[in-house]
């Protein structure tokens, strides 16, 4: 007989298994076509070892959800009010087709991803295009409707797709409350494990502790639960027990960005690499045509700049030799406390100064901001009490926000540029201390 239960190793989860049918949506084109995006772009030529793919991540995403999922919807862990309002948790094949479509959302999250992941995604797609865009483009194509219809019983694309990118990238579908909980599962903003697997995954291969929490506690903890900040609907929450563990998520999420993700060198390779994507791409722009985005990974972005970087002529041949070379622009100015206070446009400033002094082409700026503070989501306490997250945490209610900002210079320019940076600083010093004389 056929083996029908398959194992892969995983560094993360130990061992990921699916079945044959799982197998499947493994080897189509749009999902072995992730073992060659890299989960953090150029990241590696800062932390070495963090060279491994979208292809690993989207098999920890399903382990997870599916993990979730069991937890969520055993019998012990639902209270009476979530019971009379989800009728699908009480009917066993509704639990059974909801939780293969939800592994199949979950393997599929990411298929729509650009090569390098996220570094060029915002200015280099059309208008009005997104990856998750292109992910229910890809779930929703022929090709992947043969596999769905092909599966025993068939799943609806559909629902798939709707679990995959959730309701704020498909705002004219309707969502069952029951639809929105496992679209959560995935996308989250509080317990997505998109989240969970990314942050314990990238820390593992950067060689950092940060983004490590207790995600076992965490999901064994998880129950769904009525929101009493939205009227009742039903969402993920915690129990009283596992509050300490998303607080531990949460912060590792704060320390991976801050520490990680917008670490500056690796934010102005993402910057060079956006700057050589626009020269070589035709109208410089990603395709979202199926075939021709397919055909395009990392590996022939990554041969384009060896070639560009070699020859004069070539479209975007100063931005390969950047990369390539390692003659990224370095950090002029950083986002700080003393001047935000002072001026919160200082980035922007600084930005505007440097480029009258040096010239467009010599200076690149890059700021972000997290919208909106810590999730908040019901705590279920031992003596049966629903309260808020905010509420009974102080870590989430302080939870600082991600904001950084950097101004960059290229190297030519450099020696020169921070002499007039520390001269504008202490003109501006001693203007002060003139205004503060009696």
């Amino acid at each position: 007989m056929a083996k029908n239960e398959h194992e892969i190793r995983d560094p993360i989860h130990v061992f990921i298994r699916l079945d044959s049918q799982e197998r499947e949506v493994v080897d189509s084109r749009p999902f072995q076509r992730l073992r060659h995006i890299h989960q953090l772009a150029m990241t590696y030529l800062v932390y070495p070892g963090t060279t491994h793919k979208r292809f690993e991540h989207s098999l920890g995403v399903m382990e997870l959800a599916s993990r979730v999922y069991d937890v969520i919807t055993s019998n012990a862990n639902i209270i009476d009010d979530v019971r009379n309002r989800l009728p699908e948790i009480a009917d066993e094949d509704q639990r059974r087709y909801w939780r293969r479509v939800l592994r199949m959302a979950a393997l599929c999250h990411d298929i729509g991803h650009l090569p390098f992941s996220h570094a060029a995604e915002k200015d280099l797609l059309p208008n009005g295009w997104t990856h998750e865009r292109i992910t229910k483009q890809l779930i929703l194509s022929g090709e992947m409707r043969e596999i769905w219809e092909s599966q025993k019983p068939p799943l609806n694309p559909q629902d798939i797709a709707k679990l995959a990118v959730g309701p704020k990238e498909m705002p004219k579908e309707r969502f069952t409350d029951w639809e929105t909980i496992l679209a959560e599962i995935i996308t989250g903003d509080a317990f997505g494990v998109d989240r969970m697997d990314y942050l314990l995954r990238d820390s593992y291969h950067a060689g950092v502790a940060y983004g490590r929490f207790d995600h076992y506690r965490l999901i064994d903890t998880l129950r769904i639960l009525p929101n009493p900040s939205q009227h009742g609907a039903p969402t993920l929450g915690v129990t009283e027990g596992g509050l300490q563990s998303a607080e531990a998520l949460l912060l590792a999420r704060y320390f991976m960005y801050s520490q990680v993700y917008f670490h500056p060198i690796r934010r102005i390779y993402d910057i060079h690499l956006k700057d050589f994507l626009k020269e070589w791409l035709p109208n410089g722009r990603f395709s979202t045509d199926i075939e021709q985005f397919l055909a395009l990974t990392d590996v022939e972005v990554t041969a384009a700049l060896r070639e560009a970087s070699l020859n004069p002529n070539a479209p975007g041949h100063i931005h390969a030799e950047r990369i390539l070379k390692r003659k990224h622009f370095k950090v002029l100015y950083s986002r700080n406390s003393i001047d935000i206070n002072q001026n919160p446009d200082s980035v922007l400033a600084v930005y505007e100064a440097a480029s009258d002094k040096f010239g467009k082409d010599n200076v690149r700026v890059d700021t972000y901001t997290q919208e909106g503070s810590a999730p908040d989501f019901p705590v279920l306490k031992t003596d049966g009490r629903i309260v808020s997250s905010i509420a009974e945490s102080q870590t989430l209610d302080k939870l600082p926000v991600v904001a950084t900002g950097y101004v960059f210079i290229s190297r030519e320019c450099y020696e020169n540029a921070i002499a007039w940076l520390n001269e504008k600083r202490d003109d501006i010093i001693k203007r002060e201390e003139k205004e503060e004389e009696p």
